[in-house]
């Protein structure tokens, strides 16, 4: 439970990461005692994110643990024996490979559990999710070698896989958020169909969601919404970050404010840096809260 625990860190870490310039930004997440149970969010497309970066994490955390030795039940992968090649050559495999079977084998157990007591929509666009998240991780192992030979020429190279950093997990899934698809439930059968008709691919390798998300300006737990007041915005920005987008057009308050910075560093022998420190006032710009308009106050006489 300790490596799960360090997983959901690590995924909720890279959620916010990957949303920290949105409406929503995950902030609702490291709150949650909860977060491998049913998120508090709609069937949008940022609880498909959520369900494939949080399987992503604990194949991640388990696969670490294994090969860290952290884990009686596991190890290191010793399957992969003998000689293979690569587009630099041949290479024998050796090292300690990543588990990465046994961490997804792990995952879909201890993730897909509550869902699969429940039979709907929601239930099945997250064990979707959850497996396509797990697939990320494999996508992304790499292999690294040791070079053996005179001077280290590298004419024998000793090799094992390895998982890539989290990060870019995070950002490919980040990318399949952006192009995730609306799916409707079959109702003569299990699975679903893809609400676009026109799309004549297949949705395997897709993040899905069955409901269009809420704006997320205002406050709705519900929803999974904390709203943007107070959220700091980009005055000069015209993207999610920018003021105008993040305030959800109620405006923003500026705040001057004075930063300490370090400032002027040079390098002294041998070896170190040594640098000064500055004051900077810098302009601070934050979201107006919502404020009810006056005539919802008025009572009808």
């Amino acid at each position: 439970m300790q490596s799960i625990g360090e997983g959901a860190k690590e995924w909720i870490k890279e959620c916010q990461h990957q949303f920290r310039h949105h409406r929503w930004n995950c902030s609702t997440l490291d709150r949650d005692h909860t977060v491998f149970g049913r998120v508090m969010l709609r069937s949008s497309r940022e609880a498909a994110f959520v369900y494939a970066i949080s399987s992503a994490g604990v194949v991640y955390a388990i696969t670490r643990a294994c090969s860290q030795g952290e884990l009686k039940i596991c190890g290191c992968d010793g399957h992969k024996r003998g000689r293979a090649s690569d587009d630099r050559g041949y290479f024998d495999w050796g090292g300690c490979s990543d588990n990465i079977n046994y961490g997804i084998k792990f995952a879909k157990a201890f993730v897909d559990a509550r869902e699969r007591m429940v039979k709907d929509a929601r239930a099945l666009m997250n064990l979707h999710n959850n497996r396509c998240g797990r697939m990320v991780m494999k996508r992304f192992m790499k292999l690294e070698c040791k070079c053996h030979g005179v001077s280290g020429s590298c004419s024998l190279r000793t090799c094992w896989l390895a998982m890539s950093d989290f990060r870019r997990t995070g950002d490919y899934l980040r990318k399949k958020y952006n192009t995730a698809m609306e799916v409707t439930m079959n109702q003569d059968g299990p699975g679903f169909t893809v609400a676009d008709k026109e799309f004549k691919g297949s949705p395997k390798n897709e993040l899905v969601y069955v409901e269009n998300s809420p704006d997320y300006c205002l406050m709705d737990r519900a929803a999974g919404s904390l709203g943007t007041a107070g959220r700091v915005c980009n005055k000069s920005s015209r993207g999610t970050d920018g003021c105008e987008v993040m305030c959800c057009g109620r405006g923003y308050d500026t705040m001057r404010v004075k930063r300490l910075t370090k400032c002027e560093c040079k390098f002294r022998w041998c070896c170190a840096v040594e640098c000064k420190v500055c004051e900077d006032t810098v302009d601070v710009h934050t979201c107006k809260p919502y404020r009810r308009p006056d005539w919802l106050d008025m009572s009808i006489t």
